[in-house]
């Protein structure tokens, strides 16, 4: 029951502050270790480097999480706050929303500055893109980060308490920063990138569910929504990300592409700057599907217990 007062909690605090000041959040300290280990790591040359990065890195953040936890757990109260504190710098709701939400008042605003900023979300090179290709960007970067963001922290939370949300935070961070096939992270990255893959399995196709729930929910075609997650689904490189983008496609009526490497979805309705609304509502109710489902099954187990 604790971790129900503490997922609330932590929701509170994220849907009021938003990310906590940088200062204070640990991800911008996972992220200066990974660039303080990697270059004494990478001259390796072998994929061990990854494993030891990785194992590096989650004992630095688990073990004292684990103390911390462990230390409190007997003052109510403090553990529940502590906990929910903790659990509030693994997701990240408000700031997800309302990035998207500044990138769509770039693009009808300024094409250069809504490059600049679909940039700082995406990894491709946004410098010649589109309007359309931007809002395919922004569409296809909101859906996915639906799993990342949200509904993988949270899973593991409600499976492996606030000690599993911290772990899976810090298998993405080190998948965001090493996990390419390029030269340079092609060994330290490979083991990160796949443990992320694992992760994310379960949490990613279960998002494209919920997308196709809250699209029936909210009016938008679900049917054509399923059809083109079970299609499309697998056409990208990672093997979870295009469960949640192919299902949003579908239920949004439009077709998102990163050139030379997928094309999701039919071009029925036209990529104008407005959809990106359309895929906020989506997004938003994915969310709360997925909270309530959660909290629901949470709550029959305890009962049931």
């Amino acid at each position: 029951m604790d971790i129900l007062f503490i997922i609330i909690l932590s929701l509170l605090l994220d849907l009021s502050w938003g990310e906590p000041p940088s200062f204070l959040h640990p991800v911008v300290y996972m992220g200066k270790i990974i660039n303080f280990l990697k270059p004494h790591l990478i001259k390796y040359e072998n994929k061990i480097s990854g494993f030891y990065l990785t194992f590096l890195l989650l004992s630095l953040f688990i073990i004292p999480t684990y103390f911390i936890i462990q230390f409190v757990q007997s003052y109510f109260l403090i553990y529940i706050i502590l906990s929910a504190i903790i659990l509030f710098t693994t997701f990240a709701i408000k700031e997800l929303l309302n990035s998207i939400r500044a990138v769509k008042k770039d693009i009808k605003s300024d094409i250069n500055e809504a490059r600049q900023s679909v940039s700082y979300l995406v990894s491709r090179d946004t410098s010649v893109l589109t309007k359309e290709e931007l809002v395919s960007a922004t569409i296809e970067t909101l859906t996915e980060n639906i799993t990342d963001s949200v509904v993988s922290p949270l899973f593991y939370t409600f499976f492996l308490g606030v000690l599993g949300g911290v772990t899976y935070r810090v298998i993405n961070t080190l998948d965001a920063m090493v996990g390419y096939k390029n030269k340079e992270n092609i060994n330290i990255g490979y083991f990160p990138a796949r443990l992320d893959d694992i992760a994310n399995y379960l949490p990613a196709r279960l998002t494209g569910i919920l997308i196709i729930f809250s699209a029936l929910l909210i009016g938008l075609n679900w049917r054509r929504s399923y059809y083109t997650m079970m299609k499309d689904a697998k056409k990208t490189p990672s093997p979870n990300s295009g469960y949640p983008m192919a299902a949003a496609a579908g239920a949004l009526g439009i077709q998102l592409e990163k050139k030379s490497y997928y094309t999701l979805g039919e071009s029925i309705n036209s990529l104008n700057v407005d959809m990106i609304d359309q895929a906020l509502l989506l997004s938003e109710m994915t969310i709360i599907l997925f909270l309530v489902f959660s909290f629901i099954i949470f709550a029959i187990v305890i009962y049931i217990n």
